[in-house]
């Protein structure tokens, strides 16, 4: 009883210690905000945030397609930097921003919260449309980015879009998580929020995001880039996984789910549960050499023409020929259902 008593004292202590885990809020815009623009190194959203900005264009000629790049956690624009080029031979521009608390963005470190980063999202995809008005729009969201992807257009009010890219999704949310990962995430967000937690080295060690080790010793050295979290911040993400993964069920339209056999970022389990439950004629492959990074990986290469070839026609076999995910829509079809790749050059619409 002494024992249950000091228990009961430790948890009253801590909870009338505890606060609500921190978010950004929206601003309140200066006075003669002209609204939302695009400029060189900076998206202006709906409230007047400045938000870091990173964009790749072909060389010659207007862009007949635009990949609206969504980063993962931790991470900025820069993801993109090894895709875009490629794309950019191929004609397809790519317009990437750092989410609210990431890169080059305000508060850095600090949540954007759902409803700011799904926002911000739909703000910047009526910007690229209004910027290339004659170009198929394709939204590509890896890991974190992915998740914002499935809640912004899963949601009742959908922004236009030509093609949705989820790469590596993160859907590891608190339906998916052992009890004690849920108590004790809840336990220091609400008490300790703002401290930062840096993985210990034991971690990193035995846990790698791609396989491509240069890319990710450039990513350790570059000061855009995070590497400890927030208590609170961590909590927001899982809530945002969560809803990746519940919600990807309502994704309507040409949707790509790619996924790697090495991910040991985001289990498999939530991974094979959301890709379930995606509509029937979604498209999905699984790389037998992919990790979590599928685009800096190695065989990032494969991705990349994979990705171009879905926003050109979205029925087409994938170049790679990766096989679709166990358990997906596409998995369970028969191969007749899906429709050979058209004689035209031209993108589908």
């Amino acid at each position: 009883m002494r024992g249950l008593g000091r228990l009961a004292a430790i948890l009253l202590v801590l909870a009338l210690g505890a606060c609500a885990p921190m978010v950004q809020h929206a601003l309140t815009p200066a006075a003669g905000f002209e609204g939302p623009r695009l400029e060189e190194h900076a998206f202006v959203s709906f409230d007047g945030a400045r938000l870091g900005i990173t964009h790749w264009d072909p060389a010659a000629g207007e862009p007949w397609a635009v990949v609206v790049g969504v980063h993962g956690f931790n991470d900025y624009a820069n993801a993109f930097h090894l895709a875009a080029p490629y794309w950019a031979r191929q004609g397809i521009a790519t317009w990437a921003y750092d989410q609210r608390g990431f890169g080059r963005s305000p508060d850095r470190g600090v949540y954007g919260g759902d409803k700011l980063m799904t926002e911000d999202l739909r703000t910047f995809i009526a910007l690229v449309h209004a910027r290339f008005p004659h170009a198929l729009v394709a939204v590509a969201g890896e890991s974190m980015g992915g998740a914002v992807v499935i809640e912004t257009f899963a949601s009742d009010h959908p922004p236009p879009a030509d093609r949705l890219i989820l790469l590596s999704p993160a859907v590891w949310g608190w339906s998916s998580e052992p009890l004690a990962y849920r108590v004790s995430l809840w336990l220091t967000a609400h008490v300790a929020g703002p401290q930062v937690i840096t993985p210990p080295r034991f971690v990193t060690r035995h846990l790698s995001a791609s396989d491509n080790i240069d890319e990710l010793i450039a990513m350790g050295k570059d000061p855009l880039m995070i590497w400890g979290s927030r208590f609170d911040t961590l909590y927001g993400l899982v809530g945002t996984m969560q809803k990746g993964w519940a919600e990807t069920r309502r994704l309507r339209g040409k949707v790509l789910y790619l996924m790697g056999a090495h991910d040991q970022i985001i289990p498999r389990r939530p991974h094979l549960q959301a890709a379930d439950r995606l509509r029937p004629g979604a498209r999905t492959a699984f790389y037998a050499d992919g990790w979590h990074l599928l685009m800096r990986d190695k065989q990032g290469p494969l991705v990349w023409k994979d990705i171009a070839a879905f926003i050109r026609d979205p029925a087409a076999p994938l170049p790679s020929g990766a096989p679709p995910i166990p358990g997906a829509p596409d998995a369970k079809a028969a191969p007749a259902e899906i429709a050979p790749a058209p004689t035209s050059a031209g993108p589908a619409r």
